[in-house]
């Protein structure tokens, strides 16, 4: 079986779940696009460059979201390449990729044009370059985004790079924006993604992604307070349902992203909070537990969760930690809902811990990955 097999089945059977037609072939043509000639490599021939979207090096992740008035999308979150990411190689993989997807779907690609001068230099630093991401609703056309690494010239000159990168997209207020509400901390609130919608919508979303290292639940309740009509009470509520009780995310960080659209220069349209859950739970039973929890007080029974979770998993859920990768929360006036990431694991996973032996706040987490 090949990278491309074996998540060609698991984004299938996600919209199957999702309610897509079963002679929708956008899918699977856009993620065979995405993962190129790594997605024709055997399962058993194990990357050479790990990918930095997945704990055990798979280029692509899934992702599945409820929005609160019931509708259902499929993301899947890929890296082109995979000859050596963050590095040009793979930079070059992925122009080719926003290309051959250009050209079938007819993605506008002015935007990424626009800001690939500040994100895409010739000799990149950090984990990775440039990912994308293609969003899918049954019966509508796919959505492209491509997510850029602020730090790829050296931390010290993320924030002059985000800055001017808004500002070349119609949004100069916006980096004054978050940095007055989520980059309050000095080193410990660190720039980490820089994503642009490609699309020619007045709707069309710059994001821009915060990490909170060791954060609370106040930190990220400060951070939303930007966006008008994002309850703070929600967010409370997420952190300690599926946060488990914890105060004090030490492991893998609170993310928070904002939503700027040139349509609403007064400030972002939406915030999202993101909780990396598998660094808080013993293994995906438990985090199952809890995002369904969640998704229940708001009016979404399981069976989607559950459906979601079958569609990728290949073993019990109590027999690893990680498949249930990280959750999100999304509130303000353009809509409010939740989505589950879920790791396609094609080659590996990472066992579980002793619940008993459980922490939580530590966030620790075993490096070993069982094929």
């Amino acid at each position: 079986m090949t990278l491309f097999d074996h998540a060609r089945k698991q984004l299938r059977s996600l919209c199957d779940v999702a309610g897509f037609e079963a002679t929708d072939q956008n899918p699977v043509l856009l993620l065979e696009d995405l993962l190129g000639p790594a997605g024709r490599l055997p399962l058993r021939e194990r990357p050479r460059y790990p990918s930095d979207v997945a704990d055990d090096g798979t280029p692509v992740e899934f992702s599945v979201a409820f929005d609160d008035d019931g509708a259902l999308a499929v993301r899947l979150l890929g890296e082109a390449g995979g000859e050596n990411p963050g590095h040009s190689p793979d930079i070059a993989a992925g122009k080719r990729f926003l290309q051959a997807a250009g050209k079938r779907f007819r993605f506008p690609v002015e935007r990424f044009a626009a800001v690939a001068d500040l994100f895409l230099p010739e000799q990149p630093r950090g984990r990775f370059a440039v990912w994308f991401s293609v969003i899918l609703r049954p019966r509508e056309r796919p959505r492209l985004k491509a997510y850029f690494n602020p730090g790829v010239q050296g931390r010290h000159r993320a924030p002059a790079l985000v800055a001017e990168g808004l500002r070349r997209l119609g949004l100069g207020d916006a980096y004054e924006i978050a940095r007055r509400h989520a980059l309050t901390r000095g080193p410990r609130d660190q720039l980490s993604f820089f994503a642009v919608d490609l699309d020619d919508s007045p709707l069309s979303r710059v994001k821009l992604y915060i990490s909170h290292e060791n954060a609370g639940p106040a930190d990220a309740e400060r951070a939303a307070a930007a966006v008008e009509g994002a309850d703070p009470l929600r967010i409370r509520e997420f952190c300690e349902v599926v946060g488990g009780g914890t105060t004090r995310f030490t492991g893998r960080p609170l993310v928070s992203s904002y939503s700027f659209v040139e349509a609403e220069p007064a400030g972002p349209g939406t915030y999202s909070l993101y909780l990396p859950v598998r660094d808080y739970v013993p293994d995906d039973e438990v985090a199952r537990e809890r995002v369904a929890t969640f998704l229940a007080a708001h009016g979404i029974g399981p069976d989607r969760l559950d459906g979601a979770l079958a569609a990728v998993a290949r073993r019990p859920l109590r027999a690893g930690v990680g498949l249930l990768a990280h959750v999100s929360l999304r509130l303000g006036p353009f809509g409010a809902g939740t989505t589950v990431y879920l790791s396609s694991e094609a080659y590996g996973v990472c066992p579980p811990r002793e619940r008993a032996d459980t922490v939580l706040g530590t966030g620790a987490v075993d490096s070993a990955m069982t094929p």
